[in-house]
């Protein structure tokens, strides 16, 4: 049996595309029926809901195989697996040994990842400090197990920060202004934030979908 690649996250089995991403409306206990599909990208199967007349409520895209009896086997997409990585190099970027001393059940390096995949949906990536990129700046992260969070704060530049090329005062306001982006982001995501100094401590609350 031959295996062609095509489009983007398209794969041919024997001549006939199986896997890819699929208009389906969900089943309540089980897997989504196929409505149309597959297309080579999410965008693709997003503007095909849009042409789709007399769509059911609920039809959306989702990546996977699509089984004989025209149900879909859900598969991580391409995007899904980019993500996980570029998340796991976000959070590689904290301080080593950070969770050293937590265990399996302890509930902070849940919290860091979370809180790691809002900034970064958001935009902001996380400060390296022992990269070579350091001198960028970035979002800082520091694990705190007694204060049962993670305290967060922004880095500028080293322009601004460690330069001051426009003057302390400007070094002082923009570090306030950003730190102040930062809490807000995270609130309107659903944590709980509590002012520490020019920083926030980021607790777990409810997340926002």
């Amino acid at each position: 049996m031959s295996i062609v690649g095509t489009r983007f996250s398209e794969v041919v089995l024997g001549g006939v595309v199986r896997q890819g991403w699929w208009l389906v409306v969900d089943e309540e206990d089980g897997p989504g029926f196929v409505l149309d599909g597959p297309f080579g990208d999410r965008d693709e199967a997003v503007w095909a809901l849009d042409d789709l007349e007399d769509a059911p409520a609920g039809a959306h895209p989702v990546y996977g195989v699509r089984r004989a009896d025209g149900l879909l086997r859900r598969r991580s997409s391409p995007q899904d697996r980019a993500w996980w990585s570029f998340l796991g190099e976000q959070v590689d970027r904290l301080p080593a040994g950070w969770d050293a001393d937590m265990d399996d059940e302890h509930p902070l390096p849940g919290l860091v990842v979370e809180v790691v995949a809002v900034l970064a949906e958001a935009g902001l990536f996380l400060y390296d400090s022992s990269g070579g990129d350091g001198e960028l700046g970035g979002v800082c992260l520091t694990p705190e197990a007694a204060l049962d969070g993670v305290v967060v704060s922004w880095r500028q530049h080293d322009r601004m920060s460690l330069d001051q090329v426009h003057g302390a005062a400007a070094d002082a306001l923009v570090q306030q202004v950003m730190n102040r982006a930062l809490a807000e982001v995270l609130a309107v995501r659903g944590f709980a934030v509590e002012p520490l100094g020019g920083a926030c401590v980021v607790r777990v609350g409810e997340l926002a979908e």
